[in-house]
């Protein structure tokens, strides 16, 4: 019985570790979710999507959200694996990347709380955006074409 018990209490404690994310993981999963936010602010300004205020404003939470989480997200032991795409500069960088999402989090709620309609959103959403393109080009692999 005390054997039985061992052994379940080991594959729970394997699996409970296994379940948890990786920062690898989790920071692509927050990225993936910027990146559909993105998109769908690209199809606002560009009148491919019908514009809604609701879901402007979601954009702008969801770039706020990853920004408060991200830098945590970089361990020094994070540096390799999983597919990542974050260059070496990251961590020979740190402060500088920490602040780059300090600025994209404050940027991000700014806009939430400033966008009232289309025109404003059209307005605001590419300063925020220019957020994004600025930590991609020094910090993550830039990708082929």
């Amino acid at each position: 019985m005390r054997r039985i018990v061992l052994v379940a209490t080991t594959l729970a404690l394997g699996m409970s570790i296994a379940a948890a994310e990786s920062p690898i993981a989790a920071r692509q999963a927050l990225m993936k979710k910027n990146g559909e936010a993105a998109k769908l602010g690209t199809q606002f300004m560009k009148g491919e999507a019908p514009f809604d205020l609701a879901k402007a404003k979601a954009i702008f939470a969801t770039y706020a959200n990853a920004a408060s989480k991200m830098p945590a997200l970089f361990p020094p032991d994070s540096k390799t694996g999983e597919k990542t795409e974050a260059l070496p500069a990251i961590w020979d960088k740190m402060d500088d990347f920490k602040a780059k999402f300090v600025k994209f989090g404050a940027d991000a709620n700014d806009a939430g709380a400033k966008v009232t309609d289309e025109a404003s959103f059209k307005a605001i959403f590419p300063a925020v955006q220019k957020n994004c393109g600025g930590c991609h080009k020094e910090y993550r692999v830039k990708k082929p074409g």
